[in-house]
């Protein structure tokens, strides 16, 4: 169970898994999901948030940029409209689960329940089946990597991460974790709700996320997103 819990962190345990971290790793598992040789991706977990999306929104359409949204069924709930505009707007979306709760702590009939419910939420609000999965808190068990494959779900986890969720941080010290030595392939890590984290958090990541864009620029990186 060790390599499951360490698997976000540690490239040795996500390869013993299977689990990509790196764009080149995913297009490796999945052929149809491969992406340019000058490329990186900004991921959203644990929205939609009617502020937080939205800004993430507004400034990612600002810079012409990509993103992929990993929602959350019960979110999607709350605001389909939401997760519709984030498809319309050209950007990919990944299933986070129904329940943004730790995969360990739950049984194999619970866990294949949230997947089946959160696909058919997304889908019943966006008309788009998600290819890919990343569970909550980046920790999968067992059970819930082998529900995610049976389902045809790609599981990808990141390279890179801005710990926006922190109730300490700063948007200065977002965009310098993840900015710094970044490469062609890193798969960024960011949060666009604060439900599940710090109060207002998604306000510090929205404050960085320019700055961030502006080094993919300067570093010539596109944004991908697969729809």
């Amino acid at each position: 169970m060790l390599r499951y819990l360490l698997s976000p962190h540690v490239p040795l345990f996500a390869r013993g898994l299977g689990i990509p971290r790196t764009l080149g790793e995913l297009g490796a598992a999945a052929p149809s999901l491969a992406s340019g040789p000058s490329t990186a991706a900004i991921t959203f977990d644990d929205g939609p948030h009617p502020q937080g999306t939205r800004q993430m929104l507004e400034i990612l359409s600002g810079h012409g940029q990509r993103a992929i949204f990993f929602l959350v069924g019960e979110r999607v709930e709350r605001y389909p409209d939401l997760a519709k505009r984030i498809v319309h707007e050209g950007h990919g979306i990944g299933l986070h689960g129904q329940l943004h709760r730790p995969h360990p702590v739950r049984s194999a009939a619970a866990l294949k329940d949230d997947f089946e419910r959160g696909l058919a939420t997304i889908v019943a609000a966006t008309g788009v089946l998600p290819q890919l999965h990343r569970p909550p808190f980046g920790v999968y068990s067992p059970q819930s990597l082998r529900i995610a494959r049976e389902l045809g779900l790609q599981p990808l986890m990141w390279s890179r991460w801005g710990k926006d969720w922190r109730k300490l941080t700063t948007p200065e010290r977002i965009a310098r974790r993840v900015v710094d030595n970044l490469e062609a392939g890193d798969v960024i890590l960011l949060h666009d709700c604060d439900s599940y984290s710090a109060k207002r958090s998604h306000l510090r990541t929205a404050a960085a996320l320019p700055e961030i864009l502006s080094m993919l620029k300067s570093a010539e990186l596109d944004t991908v997103a697969f729809t």
